[in-house]
């Protein structure tokens, strides 16, 4: 059995981080997804990101197997949802953004461990609502969130342009 568990990452981090995603953003390009072919996410939203201490990291026997960000507070960019709505707009939320998971580690259901751990951190906060968003072509990653139990709730927008609409899901615990 192998040890995983989660950690903040820290700016050491930053290359291994940077590796994690380079490695996403290709997966993403090999599945025909626009997602992440842009130059997002760059070496400075992940520096943004560990400085601000909202970068995980997910280790297995002591490897960075992955690398996510999950960011307590509200998101301007779930301010407005089209064709649906949040079930629960009262409470604080966390989201969950930017993971990604290194290539010697694909098919070991990692993504799982990531999503428990981060959303118990976040429970152990007080959080009990979490949010997801991702593209229309990320399967995989709708896959992942439906099988945690979030429901679609509609469309928002990263940004204006012909990519930017995205999948979002939500999760409530109580």
């Amino acid at each position: 059995m192998s040890l995983i568990f989660i950690k903040r990452a820290t700016r050491r981090d930053l290359s291994t981080i940077m590796a994690l995603i380079d490695h996403a953003k290709e997966q993403l390009k090999a599945a025909g997804s626009p997602q992440w072919q842009d130059g997002y996410p760059n070496l400075a939203t992940l520096t943004a990101d560990v400085d601000a201490q909202h970068c995980w990291l997910l280790d297995v026997d002591g490897q960075v197997a992955g690398t996510a960000t999950m960011i307590i507070g509200d998101d301007p960019n779930y301010q407005h949802i089209e064709d649906g709505q949040w079930q629960n707009n009262q409470e604080p939320y966390a989201t969950i953004h930017r993971i990604a998971i290194g290539p010697g580690f694909r098919g070991q259901h990692l993504s799982h461990y990531f999503f428990s751990n981060l959303i118990s951190a976040a429970y152990r906060e007080g959080v009990r609502n979490f949010r997801v968003d991702t593209h229309q072509q990320n399967q995989q990653m709708q896959a992942i969130a439906t099988n945690f139990g979030y429901k679609y709730r509609g469309t928002i927008y990263v940004d204006d342009g012909p990519n930017g609409a995205r999948r979002a899901y939500e999760l409530n615990l109580d």
